[in-house]
């Protein structure tokens, strides 16, 4: 951790892990499939990432890439990933979930928070997808979500800067128990729940307080104005570079991925000096 701020890579291979941590990372968010937005990593990923880094690994609960509204089916996926990960030594889970009005999934985050007790779960940037921002923020913390990713609803977090600053001031509020927001259209049959019910799910109130992570386009460029702007404590990165195969022999005619995937013979990995940047930064604002 940087004097205060704490830093948080998202990495989807070995080798981007150990550079986080080499970089000077305080937890690796492990996806697969970065290119999506990142999906449940593997099992043999977890295994072997958790075998060679020390700090915390936070596993992604994402079942595919698109949009946050799941099937039956696909809930099931998750839960059973929830439980694998667990078992395998994941430290924290990320995983979000919307219903079809672009309100928070209430009742299957119940379920799935249940599912990842005791482990602290983060709201991915599923949330930068909601409706209203502002209501979200309290269901996730009514729901007890230790922290939360987000862009600030824009294609940057910098551009969304605004939106997260006040999002920040926002859960500075301290509340004595769980707050209503006045629109608590979908959350009907949540808030009524009593403390006792929520314990059983084994969902914990996070009285008016949870932590907003600032990600999305996060670079040595721009964080320090997003550290100072929002007043976060913790920010989300990839900080990649691009590395050239190792392949001598290549067929330049095929593409194993769609038209705007990486090109064949290139591959994103976590970039050890720019984290390395990204820390001394974050520690020089202090």
């Amino acid at each position: 951790m940087a004097d205060g701020f704490l830093m948080e890579v998202c990495v989807d291979s070995v080798e981007s892990a150990i550079n986080a941590e080499r970089g000077g990372a305080c937890r690796i968010e492990l996806c697969s499939s970065l290119m999506e937005g990142g999906i449940t990593p593997s099992i043999g990923l977890l295994q072997v990432v958790k075998q060679h880094v020390q700090i915390p690994v936070f596993a992604m609960i994402r079942p595919r890439g698109g949009d946050f509204l799941y099937s039956d089916r696909e809930v099931e996926v998750m839960k059973r990933d929830i439980h694998l990960c667990k078992s395998h030594g994941a430290d924290g889970v990320v995983m979000g979930a919307l219903s079809e009005d672009g309100s928070v999934d209430t009742e299957l985050c119940v379920e799935l928070l249940a599912a990842s007790r005791p482990l602290p779960v983060t709201f991915h940037r599923a949330f930068d997808m909601v409706r209203d921002p502002v209501v979200a923020l309290e269901t996730l913390i009514a729901l007890g979500f230790e922290r939360v990713l987000t862009s600030g609803g824009d294609t940057s977090a910098l551009e969304g800067l605004p939106l997260i600053k006040k999002l920040v001031e926002q859960v500075c509020i301290e509340a004595t128990g769980l707050i209503v927001p006045e629109d608590n259209t979908g959350l009907s049959g949540f808030y009524s729940r009593p403390a006792s019910a929520l314990s059983a799910t084994g969902v914990t109130g996070a009285r008016g307080r949870i932590i907003v992570m600032p990600g999305g386009g996060i670079t040595e460029r721009n964080l320090q104005r997003i550290l100072e702007g929002s007043g976060a404590q913790e920010f989300h990165c990839s900080a990649r570079s691009s590395k050239d195969s190792a392949m001598k022999f290549r067929n330049s005619c095929v593409s194993m991925g769609v038209a705007l995937s990486n090109p064949e013979y290139a591959l994103k990995v976590s970039d050890v000096s720019k984290i390395r940047t990204l820390n001394a930064i974050a520690k020089n604002i202090l």
